[in-house]
């Protein structure tokens, strides 16, 4: 798995550093990619960081260099984004799921991780964006994990019930008749 290292600091950092910011996440499997952008809507820097611990770490710190972060806008948030939501949660920062961009402004600005980060974030200022993303924990979550171990536990003996039914058919007829 790559690893990326990168400074903290921003490129740019507002006149106001208690101006209120909202991050924008576009997540993949190794590497999310980042964006602030103002309440304005002016964006600040965008920046990919590892999917990790210590990368969400990394990415919280940047975005809150440029102001005060209470929003997020994450994509996939049921897959890839699951623990970055989870942690910005933990910082107090309040995850708005979001779909894939709206696809007339991918035409117009093409499809790239920073473009989608921002878009991200976008959708969230506009209020296009309104679902609040599961926490992936409490008694939802429990059952989730029993229904999941009793469905696989379920599919291995339908496996061996197969397997044993195969054997017979193939073994000896006089052990078949046994």
């Amino acid at each position: 798995m790559p690893s990326i290292t990168q400074s903290a600091a921003p490129c740019h950092i507002p006149a106001d550093a208690a101006e209120e910011v909202l991050l924008g996440v576009d997540t993949h499997k190794d590497v999310h990619a980042a964006a602030v952008i103002t309440m304005l809507g002016a964006a600040l820097d965008g920046r990919s960081f590892p999917a990790t611990a210590q990368g969400y770490r990394q990415l919280v710190a940047w975005a809150r260099s440029f102001g005060v972060v209470r929003r997020a806008g994450v994509e996939c948030t049921g897959s890839y984004g699951a623990a970055l939501a989870r942690h910005l949660h933990a910082e107090g920062i309040e995850v708005t799921e979001v779909n894939q961009p709206d696809k007339a402004a991918r035409r117009r600005h093409g499809k790239t991780d920073a473009v989608d980060a921002e878009a991200a974030a976008r959708a969230v200022l506009s209020g296009r964006a309104t679902a609040t993303a599961k926490t992936s924990d409490g008694p939802v979550e429990m059952l989730r994990l029993f229904k999941l171990a009793k469905g696989s536990a379920i599919k291995s003996r339908t496996q061996a019930i197969n397997q044993l039914k195969s054997v017979l058919v193939c073994a000896d007829s006089a052990l078949r008749e046994a």
